[in-house]
């Protein structure tokens, strides 16, 4: 059974189509690149899955459960949407750390939140996972470090174990080096290849042709709101099917 189902999602924002008829699952320990143009929908797609947005219909599964049903207003009660959005975790583009947290601090704020409304975790067990995070990337002797005295690759990194820190069942990343100059933009692509070869479930909205064909197990290639066609990473960006996607690759090659 696949670990995400997404079926016939569409949002619309007045009477633009961002999305229409979104459908595609993804199995567990998968990585699933989604490129295209800006304006394609990639972004939101991202944001309906992490119910940042409410899609205008459609339904989305994680492990075979119903997470929301558009035409169910009892999947979409807020109270649930923020249980739910615990499956995924989103990597930003703009790393959005808190300036006033240390680098540890930030990985363990949410957990400890959690474990407030919860209970059953302690403090320094959380702040050892933590740690353990933040030397998986690569960051142990910056966990005191504030945001401001961090490179962007570092900071996107501290995002990163931030995400994992709640142990989500699929990893999202929207545009992870956009926001780097090219000379950072190798440390992070570095820990998401590292990521993929650990078998972590991931969505990652990108840029980095090169790295979606070498590192996704699947493509999908999105224009205008929606999926023009999706398949194995080698067989989408090699030898693409579909003439806008021929075309777009094209464009990409030439720039």
């Amino acid at each position: 059974m696949a670990i995400l189902e997404v079926d016939h999602i569409e949002k619309h924002f007045g009477p633009t189509k961002v999305l229409q008829d979104i459908s595609f699952d993804l199995e567990q320990g998968q990585a699933l690149a989604i490129i295209g143009s800006s304006g394609s929908g990639k972004t939101t797609l991202l944001r309906c899955l992490n119910f940042l947005e409410t899609p205008d219909n459609g339904t989305i599964s994680v492990r075979g459960e119903l997470l929301f049903d558009a035409a169910d207003p009892r999947t979409q009660l807020e109270k649930e949407i923020r249980k739910k959005r615990l499956h995924f975790g989103l990597v930003f583009q703009s790393f959005n750390l808190f300036p006033q947290y240390t680098a540890l601090q930030n990985v363990t704020l949410a957990r400890e939140l959690l474990a407030k409304e919860r209970g059953g975790e302690s403090r320094e067990k959380i702040e050892a996972e933590g740690r353990e995070l933040l030397a998986k990337m690569g960051l142990s002797d910056r966990e005191g470090h504030y945001p401001c005295q961090l490179s962007g690759g570092q900071q996107q990194r501290v995002a990163i174990a931030r995400a994992l820190a709640l142990h989500p069942d699929i990893l999202c990343f929207d545009e992870p080096t956009s926001a780097l100059d090219p000379e950072l933009t190798g440390e992070v692509l570095k820990v998401i290849r590292s990521l993929a070869e650990q078998r972590t479930t991931m969505i990652i909205v990108t840029h980095e042709m090169a790295f979606a064909r070498d590192v996704a197990d699947q493509v999908i290639f999105m224009d205008g709101g929606v999926i023009v066609e999706q398949g194995e990473a080698h067989q989408v960006i090699e030898h693409p099917r579909e003439e806008r996607t021929q075309q777009f690759l094209s464009r990409y090659a030439e720039g």
